[in-house]
Parts: C-alpha cells; structure tokens; sequence
C-alpha cells in the first residue's frame, strides 16, 4: 500500500489530499473528508443534514472507500490513478433537478473569428448548438 499526493475535483473544486492505494482502491483518509465537504458522525457519511450510512468496509483503518463512498452517495466517480486525480459527479438527484428544469447550464464559447458567445445572451431565443468531436 502506497501513499501519494491526489486531486478530488468535487462539485468543481479541486481538493489535494494524500490517499492510499491498495489492490486499485483509492482511500482518502478520514481527516481528508471534510476538506471535501463531508462529516463523518455516528449516522453515516454526512452533508449539511443529509447523512448516508456507512456501508460494510467502506471506512477502514486506512481510510474512506471513495468508490463505495461515491456509490452510497449516488455520484458518478472517475479515478485515474496515473493522473494522480479522480473527478467525483454530481449525483443523480442533482442531475434529475437540472434536467427537469430543462435550463441548461451557461457556457461561453468562441465562435470561429474569436468573439465570445455566451448562452445567456441567448435566453428566449431559439438556439441550435452543433457540437463535433474527431475522435
């Protein structure tokens, strides 16, 4: 089991933390969890009032499971241990809320002669986006 410096991108924000790696799990220790904002109580994994229980061997002596800790709250989670760097997703409540307001989210981008454009500019607006990819 080895120790080494990390990023946790969380709801945007880049969080260093030391973690281990054991057998290609990532644990982050348990003072590392409130850097992320989290609590650990007595009830479970805690954000603001909402807790979530602890399942089975997802806190051990070397620290938090982030992957059961992602899967008991529901979050997407992409690890690569390369990148020293794992991105923790919004979760699937979150992304429900957003999808049925059917807002989408402001963005700014160049058109092709460099001016920028944002969404918002466009509100009331009927608005055809194209998105390409070459890979």
């Amino acid at each position: 089991m080895s120790e080494q410096p990390f990023v946790i991108i969380d709801d945007g924000r880049p969080i260093e933390v030391s973690i281990h790696v054991d057998a290609g799990r990532v644990y982050v220790p348990a003072s590392a969890a409130s850097a992320l904002g989290w609590a650990l109580k007595p009830e479970g994994l805690c954000w603001g009032d909402v807790c979530v229980p602890l399942p089975p061997g997802m806190l051990e002596a070397r620290g938090l499971d982030l992957a059961r800790a992602a899967d008991a709250l529901c979050r997407p989670l992409a690890v690569d241990l390369g990148e020293a760097a794992a991105y923790l997703g919004a979760s699937v409540d979150e992304r429900c809320r957003a999808l049925a307001s059917l807002d989408a989210p402001d963005f700014t981008l160049p058109d092709l002669a460099g001016r920028l454009h944002s969404l918002r500019d466009q509100r009331g607006r009927k608005v055809m986006l194209v998105a390409y990819a070459s890979w």
